[in-house]
């Protein structure tokens, strides 16, 4: 082991890794000897299981071209790394094929070691993708190298195309006119119901025809045409329809066949609705920023529900595939604002506009774009200060708003706050003066249960409304925090030093009995990261609301190291990758309802390793929060 050890130390990337981590490494390794002219991989086909470095002898790669010519025939001695680049940006296939010569021996890593490093160590990481940065620059290696979209590789299960059935798509009812109808009238319900294609009825009350947005635009408006004529005038025909029991796929297939964008759904005989070519395209859902249009598409609270509940698979596939939490974070964040931007949106069509301008706003992780899916409700409503007269009027439309807002995010997935940070509750939906005077008697008053308030306020955004109104409110607390608060950073501080790192006197990871498995806790282990960093945003008027965006504006304004910055962003989306990996895998695999507690018996050697390294680097910014916030390492 102590020759690996060494070895290791004496070759990149392996050699950034620190002592403790690479110790790990060695003991993860597995000798392999090949016979000379042993095919080892086989380009574009065989499947990497991890990463060979070479130790003996060599490897010859190359590309063979459709003549069975060997091209860009490379050699790899000693010291040398291959299968990272095809791990991380080949969809795990051999990039090129690999012959041994003669006396080869190799240490393998096994991919899944290989992607924590990656995952960890940005140095170790940006080695790789260097490495093939620079071939890209190669244009005969750009022409061999190719990345077919695989559609078994989709975001959401591929063989849904082919197996759901149009009436698990949520469609729409059937709006109609009689055929006589002026335009302008057409154009009227058309907008009324909110729907870009209305059906057109004969005599007998049978669809003989549709109008769609593009219908008004090409054959009324390009045209000046008189509005007021009957609008079978300019009706498209014919219409084209489908049992509902057919598959998603034969729809398409049809409405391309056709070049038809809407399409009738019959059932019994009778036509139960329609569907828009788009809706099923975006039910297929390739790619985050398709999957959040179909969310956008969604007709009820019941499909919101259902889009919320495939989320997990969507984030396991984007893990699979080695996106970075800190992205993976986002898209669930954006998910999740979409989904209650469409409730917020429903709610006022039921209860009428607002009678004053506002903003929905929401807190804690929601607020800082660090959702997971063991979360909850934390949601406030500010609203313009309004004359006397109508105070009560305003106050008591908001405080309906966030009820039945609640309500439906309650019945979509996102369970209620227990600690009742909702705008439902009267004490967080209030005007702006109110809440500025909230934020003043918090920063002024400095005990541990204001500032816990004033901690998680601090964490919000607007996801609705009128932004002007939260752009105010930071410019109070941007004046504010310029008067001396040593009593409100020495109690966000306090807080910050309330977790300690699960590492016993032995240098082993504490545990706890949780269901009979040993296991730690890692949102308490991942909350000093977010304590420390809020406390230094606060004493430096950093606005991002994001720990990740935080750490990066307070490296920029000197505040941190660029070494301190690295540690502290590597460490905390390393736990957040543990946490999301382990929530997704108890909704998908086990049916269970995700927890925070990761059972330390299914960390690999080099997980633990990480983790320990992790919790030494939050022991350190803790000694030094002691300091500058506390005044003493004793306090």
């Amino acid at each position: 082991m102590s020759n690996r050890l060494e070895f290791l130390k004496t070759i990149a990337p392996f050699n950034a890794l620190p002592v403790d981590v690479l110790e790990g490494v060695a003991q993860q390794l597995q000798e392999i000897s090949y016979q000379k002219d042993a095919v080892i991989y086989q380009q574009d086909i065989t499947m990497m299981k991890g990463v060979d470095i070479i130790v003996e002898g060599s490897y010859e790669s190359f590309f063979y071209d459709t003549t069975g010519n060997k091209r860009l025939i490379e050699h790899h001695q000693p010291g040398f790394c291959y299968g990272g680049v095809s791990v991380l940006l080949n969809r795990r296939r051999s990039l090129r094929m690999v012959v041994a010569k003669k006396g080869t021996v190799v240490y393998f890593l096994h991919r899944r070691d290989f992607r924590v490093l990656c995952k960890t160590y940005e140095d170790f990481f940006l080695h790789f993708t260097a490495e093939f940065g620079k071939r890209m620059q190669n244009e005969e290696f750009v022409h061999f190298f190719k990345q077919p979209a695989s559609f078994a590789e989709s975001y959401i299960a591929s063989e849904q195309l082919y197996s759901r059935r149009i009436e698990s798509v949520e469609y729409r009812q059937v709006v109609s006119c009689d055929g006589q109808t002026p335009v302008f009238k057409v154009a009227q319900l058309m907008a009324a119901q909110k729907t870009s294609c209305l059906f057109v009825l004969d005599d007998n009350q049978k669809i003989v025809g549709y109008v769609t947005d593009i219908t008004l635009r090409d054959k009324v408006i390009a045209q000046q045409q008189d509005t007021g004529a009957a609008v079978s005038s300019v009706m498209d025909a014919p219409i084209v329809s489908i049992g509902a029991d057919a598959f998603v796929y034969e729809a398409l297939l049809m409405m391309f066949q056709t070049k038809t964008r809407y399409i009738l759904i019959q059932k019994e005989g009778a036509y139960v609705g329609f569907i828009s070519r788009n809706k099923l395209l975006s039910e297929q859902a390739q790619s985050p920023l398709v999957f959040i249009q179909s969310v956008k598409l969604a007709l009820s609270t019941d499909e919101l529900k259902r889009k919320w509940q495939s989320v997990p698979q969507f984030v396991t596939q984007l893990l699979g595939r080695g996106v970075n939490a800190e992205i993976v974070n986002q898209i669930i964040t954006t998910i999740a604002d979409t989904i209650a931007q469409k409730v917020i949106e429903s709610v006022i069509t039921q209860i009428g506009p607002p009678p004053a301008k506002f903003v929905f706003m929401v807190l804690g992780s929601e607020g800082r774009k660090e959702q997971t899916f063991k979360t909850d409700q934390d949601n406030a409503i500010i609203y313009e200060d309004k004359a006397n007269e109508h105070r009560e009027e305003v106050r008591a439309y908001f405080l309906d708003l966030a009820t039945r807002v609640s309500t439906d995010l309650n019945h979509i997935g996102f369970v209620y706050c227990t600690g009742e940070f909702m705008a439902q509750n009267p004490k967080w939906t209030h005007s702006l003066s109110h809440w500025k005077r909230n934020y003043e008697y918090w920063m002024d008053e400095s005990i541990p249960e204001t500032v816990i308030n004033f901690s998680t306020f601090f964490d919000c955004r607007a996801i609705y409304g009128e932004s002007a109104i939260m752009d105010e409110l930071r410019e109070f607390l941007d004046k504010r925090l310029q008067h001396p608060l040593d009593k409100l950073f020495f109690h966000m501080a306090k807080n910050a030093l309330q977790y300690e790192p699960p590492l016993t006197f032995f240098n082993n990871i504490r545990t706890f009995k949780k269901d009979s498995r040993e296991v730690f806790d890692i949102k308490r282990t991942m909350s000093p990261i977010v304590d420390l960093v809020r406390v230094y945003a606060l004493k430096n008027r950093v606005f991002e609301v994001n720990t990740g965006e935080r750490l990066k504006t307070l490296k920029a304004k000197g505040i941190f190291s660029e070494s301190e910055y690295h540690e502290l962003i590597q460490s905390y989306y390393f736990l957040m990758n543990l946490r999301l990996k382990k929530q997704t895998e108890q909704i998908i695999q086990d049916h269970t309802e995700p927890d925070n507690y990761i059972d330390i018996s299914q960390l690999s050697k080099i997980e633990r390793v990480t983790l320990k390294e992790i919790f030494k680097i939050i022991e350190n910014f803790q000694s030094k929060i002691k300091v500058s916030f506390t005044g003493s390492l004793l306090s």
